[in-house]
């Protein structure tokens, strides 16, 4: 997590260097094909009858994305891209390949300046998790214990994500949220629940 956080300042400090560019990767005049590179953290929980009284966790998103307007007269785009992305809740950690496919709709606010209100799906697939838990041996000493969230948890999971990202040259940034639609406990009984939510902002760079 530190280094985390040392990256975002490292960027953060980059962006008076990065700012002498005269066009953003967003040309909302013309057909275009845009690239991006995205950093940025997260606060995820888990919804659901499964999950009650759970805490939430912050995580990291690190992607690259592309993206193609989609209409020659409305300023329409299509966003998709491959991301890593730490969520999960507190003492369970669920960390995700992720592919988004949004619908991006760009307002020109100046002529360095855009915004970009977005709604799409993505469609997750868990890599690695972790659940920590504590239990007690046969003296009653508390011992901490850990095993794959996958134990419990299935893998896949998809959901819609929304938000609004902001350009100002070639710099981008967005907030959002995404909420799981997909049931990702195993076993569970017929009247529970388990589902991903997560607040997140993302800083980035376009080409």
């Amino acid at each position: 997590m530190k280094k985390f956080f040392l990256s975002i300042v490292a960027a953060i400090l980059a962006v008076p260097a990065l700012a002498q560019y005269s066009s953003g990767g967003f040309s909302l005049s013309e057909s275009s094909v845009y690239y991006g590179l995205r950093l940025g953290m997260n606060v995820s929980t888990i919804t659901g009858k499964y999950a009650e009284d759970v805490k939430s966790k912050v995580g990291m998103t690190l992607g690259g994305v592309i993206g193609l307007r989609v209409s020659e007269t409305t300023p329409v785009f299509v966003e998709s891209g491959l991301y890593y992305a730490g969520r999960g809740a507190k003492d369970l950690s669920l960390n995700y390949l992720e592919i988004p496919i949004l619908i991006k709709y760009g307002v020109q606010v100046s002529d360095d300046i855009a915004v970009l209100p977005f709604i799409g799906p993505y469609f997750s697939i868990g890599i690695a998790g972790q659940h920590k838990y504590e239990t007690t041996d046969g003296s009653g000493n508390i011992i901490k214990e850990k095993d794959s969230s996958y134990d419990f948890m299935r893998r896949p999971d998809m959901g819609f994500k929304v938000g609004c990202g902001a350009e100002y040259n070639k710099l981008y940034l967005e907030l959002g949220y995404q909420f799981g639609v997909a049931d990702i406990a195993k076993d569970n009984p017929a009247d529970a629940s388990a589902h991903t939510g997560n607040f997140f902002a993302n800083f980035g760079i376009n080409f």
